[in-house]
């Protein structure tokens, strides 16, 4: 979780005519993203944030619209991808929003949890926050759509590479990765977060930054 500041405006919902990949999270449409990411990342996250309902309205309320690229379609979001730059990533809530939400006593475990998962970008560097694609969506070649605009946020921010981490449960995502660019350079076990997170290892991959080749998306301010 990022610590708690003023997030910036979204673009309104009528932003979201026709396909192609956007820019920023739309307002309006952070229920939709929050739903994308815990699905996705729900295993992950269950142990900081479950029950799910709690913890979708929680990511919801506390997006960074600004650190997002999402994908759409039919003017629905169909994919996002979050990314970390300047200490701000696409999720947010600090400790007191995460300690007024679920409590004193039930929050302090859930920050220590959080505090397991946290990354931190490097100078020059982008890190992805995850990317998550809706079930009826995959396999539309989406995921590359989002890695690409995330490489030209990367390039426009003149980033020499972009950071992500994936874990050894998710070789689909891995081997999506790889054909994008990323290479991996570690892999750290994990084997005491298997039982809480389900997960034993955790590989960081790099991709570096070559200037952006245009684009589908449409900016939205």
């Amino acid at each position: 979780m990022e610590p708690t500041d003023t997030p910036k405006r979204g673009p309104e919902p009528q932003d979201l005519d026709g396909p192609g990949v956007h820019r920023g999270v739309p307002r309006g449409s952070e229920t939709r993203v929050a739903a994308l990411y815990w699905e996705a990342f729900g295993r992950k996250l269950g142990a900081a944030l479950n029950p799910p309902d709690k913890a979708r309205a929680f990511l919801a309320a506390h997006l960074h619209h600004d650190r997002g690229v999402v994908a759409v379609v039919d003017g629905e979001v169909a994919g996002v991808a979050g990314y970390q730059l300047a200490e701000r990533g696409l999720t947010g809530g600090g400790a007191a929003d995460v300690l007024s939400t679920y409590g004193t006593l039930r929050g302090l475990p859930r920050l220590a949890v959080l505090a397991l998962m946290e990354r931190r970008a490097a100078d020059g560097e982008l890190v992805m926050d995850g990317i998550a694609v809706a079930p009826e969506h995959r396999g539309k070649g989406i995921g590359g759509l989002l890695l690409r605009e995330i490489a030209a946020v990367a390039a426009d921010h003149s980033c020499r590479r972009v950071r992500l981490d994936v874990i050894d449960v998710n070789p689909r995502a891995r081997a999506l990765y790889e054909r994008h660019g990323f290479v991996a350079v570690h892999t750290e076990k994990t084997p005491y977060l298997r039982g809480l997170m389900g997960f034993g290892a955790v590989t960081t991959m790099h991709r570096p930054v070559t200037p952006a080749a245009p684009t589908n998306r449409q900016e939205v301010r």
